[in-house]
């Protein structure tokens, strides 16, 4: 891809229409058309020009959008590091340093300090990572760009109103090169949507040093989407010889006393207590550990739906609370298939006559069915996991 030096936009380039750059990539069309769109969206003139009057163009942002890297790692490997001794030691020394303001959050969300700390460790290392790529010219860039041009530029109005709100001036508003903002890397949309002022100072600043609002704003967010305080993300459990594992997987939601009879019990070889309605999973497939998940492992899933990111947020908050690491082992060979691999995986299993619902290199709940229906067919484990010796099958 053709580089461009990063260039300027002055107030008054932007009230034209013309950028400060070679229109080569036609900037200047899309720019007065947005114009137009974020002032029918309340952003005023004002506001508009103060953003854009040095918004520049980041080549980076869209090599990096274009070319996000693999995730290689496997599971057991990601949360050794999401959730790492030095991450459990720090995040212990900051739930002790900041216990006042973790009570306060906790009484008036009914979110645990715990689940509030990984959050904020996750996203941002407990504040250390907080990004510092100026957020209107990323996500001016992105929505000009086009390949997710929509999203971006809900999010870039969005932006331009908190703004406008007085929240944070534009050179204040930083973040990640994806517009991710802060310490717990808010959108602007879920900003807009769900910050709160917790300090009471008039401005919901998720960015500065005092992560007051950023930590209140992650747990009113989790509290929003329906957060039940007391119940687990999920636990570990132990599963009988023999079991089914056609009953693994999100579709699949039991009782508690419903999987006691099936023979499921905590990884200690007691009852799981009852927490409600959960479903049970293998992340690794039936080599690697198992567990029962409840309602707050999808108010978690909100805040970011990768399974592993879900599994560090909540291990993390276990660990924080003083539980010991999972028991059973992962499985040492794991590694997870490339895009281009699960791609083909689809396709084949589709061709074999087990739908995956498209073919989109996401190994969803209807791509996990298609994966246990074909391993029933070769009488293997149906575990819905993909790995590289199942595509080899398949080919």
């Amino acid at each position: 891809m053709k580089r461009r030096h990063f260039m300027w936009l002055t107030a008054s380039a932007v009230t034209a229409g013309r950028p400060g750059w070679a229109d080569t990539e036609g900037f200047a069309d899309w720019l007065t058309g947005f114009r137009r769109r974020a002032l029918a969206a309340g952003v005023t003139d004002q506001t508009f020009k103060a953003a854009f009057a040095r918004a520049r163009y980041l080549n980076d942002s869209i090599e990096r959008d274009r070319n996000q890297a693999e995730f290689a790692r496997s599971f057991g490997d990601y949360l050794g590091s999401a959730v790492s001794d030095t991450r459990i030691a720090t995040g212990q020394a900051k739930l002790q340093e900041l216990a006042p303001l973790f009570a306060q959050i906790e009484a008036r969300f009914a979110v645990e300090p715990q689940i509030t700390a990984a959050i904020w460790g996750m996203e941002s290392n407990y504040g250390q990572n907080r990004g510092n790529v100026p957020l209107i010219s990323t996500l001016a860039t992105l929505a000009h760009e086009g390949r997710r041009g929509a999203f971006f530029e809900e999010q870039l109005i969005a932006a331009l109103l908190i703004l406008q709100r007085g929240d944070v001036t534009p050179d204040q508003m930083t973040g990640s090169w994806a517009g991710a903002m802060g310490h717990t890397q808010f959108i602007p949309t879920s900003y807009q949507a769900y910050a709160v002022d917790f300090t009471g100072n008039g401005r919901r600043d998720i960015w500065g040093d005092d992560p007051s609002d950023a930590l209140a704003s992650a747990a009113a967010y989790l509290r929003a989407f329906g957060w039940t305080a007391g119940q687990p993300w999920g636990v570990e459990v132990r599963l009988p010889q023999g079991f089914d594992y056609m009953q693994t997987g999100r579709r699949v939601s039991r009782d508690v006393d419903e999987w006691a009879r099936l023979g499921v019990t905590g990884i200690d070889g007691q009852a799981v207590p009852d927490h409600g309605a959960a479903t049970l999973t293998t992340p690794t497939g039936a080599t690697g550990p198992a567990f029962l998940l409840f309602s707050n492992y999808s108010v978690i899933g909100r805040y970011n739906n990768a399974e592993a990111y879900i599994f560090g947020v909540g291990h993390l908050a276990d660990r924080l609370r003083g539980a010991g690491p999972f028991v059973a082992p992962w499985p040492a060979q794991d590694q997870p298939l490339r895009y281009a691999e699960r791609r083909e995986l689809q396709e084949r299993l589709t061709a074999a006559g087990h739908d995956t619902g498209g073919i989109d290199g996401l190994i969803g709940p209807q791509t996990r069915g298609a994966i246990m229906g074909f391993q029933r067919s070769r009488d293997l484990v149906p575990d819905g996991h993909p790995t590289l010796a199942l595509l080899q099958l398949l080919r």
